[in-house]
């Protein structure tokens, strides 16, 4: 494991410089079928990775959200997002990360969120968390009136999964924000944020988020209370409220 976390940092580093040097430098931006948009620095990011790994793991496997699956039978599988939150790293903000996760047979061990232009390197192995080398852990929240709630964007609630029973969430917490992808787990797993909430989840978006809320000792996940890891929706939170928020949307 420690050889892992080595080379995801390694991994983390190379894509890390490849996204910094395109970052506010108005990069052309193109749609993809779903119309979601992609970027050179995506793409280059994504194909640097799988390089890396192909070269020092030719016996794993690689699902890149870019370039789709290599190795579909590994039993080990790198599973990458070069840049969860294209849409905020285009328009020249910060709430966007590279996420790096390793499966084995099937389920997420390792996982990484790394926001190159902050130089934050979060990772989790579902036993403990780390950013940039000091241990942290989501901290302890017993009421929603105490919380802050955080989820990507708004409208997809309402378009995935029942628009009021999230408002009514929305009412009872302390602070509401669209502080969301990856940044969002980041601030739960630091203890800055209490509830994060994806209505609809790819596993590049999902994997890597997983075991860094349980190493960094929060509940996830999907949104009926089921296996994150099988599911298409997350919930990350306290441990202590989870329960509490899954009554209220379920």
């Amino acid at each position: 494991m420690n050889e892992l976390k080595k080379f995801s940092k390694h991994l983390a580093d190379e894509s890390g410089k490849i996204i910094r040097s395109y970052f506010r430098t108005h990069v052309s931006v193109d749609s993809k079928a779903d119309e979601s948009p992609v970027t050179i620095a995506d793409k280059t990011a994504e194909e640097k990775m799988r390089e890396l790994i192909m070269k020092e793991y030719p016996q794993h496997g690689i699902i890149g959200e870019e370039f789709g699956t290599h190795n579909e039978t590994a039993e080990y599988k790198w599973i990458l997002d070069p840049i969860d939150g294209t849409k905020s790293f285009i328009t020249g903000t910060v709430t966007f990360g590279t996420l790096i996760a390793l499966t084995k047979n099937g389920e997420p061990i390792l996982g990484v969120i790394n926001q190159p232009v902050l130089d934050e390197f979060l990772i989790g192995d579902n036993n403990s968390c780390e950013l940039n080398g000091v241990k942290t852990e989501v901290r302890k929240c017993t009421s929603l009136s105490e919380a802050t709630l955080l989820t990507t964007d708004h409208l997809n609630i309402e378009k995935y999964q029942d628009a009021k029973k999230f408002n009514e969430l929305i009412h009872r917490v302390k602070l509401y924000r669209n502080w969301g992808d990856c940044y969002g787990y980041y601030l739960v797993a630091t203890g800055y944020a209490d509830i994060m909430i994806d209505p609809i989840m790819n596993i590049w978006d999902s994997s890597a988020v997983i075991p860094i809320i349980r190493g960094a000792k929060g509940t996830i996940t999907d949104y009926h209370g089921n296996d994150a890891a099988k599911g298409e929706s997350i919930i990350a939170s306290s441990s202590e409220i989870h329960q509490e928020i899954l009554r209220l949307l379920i």
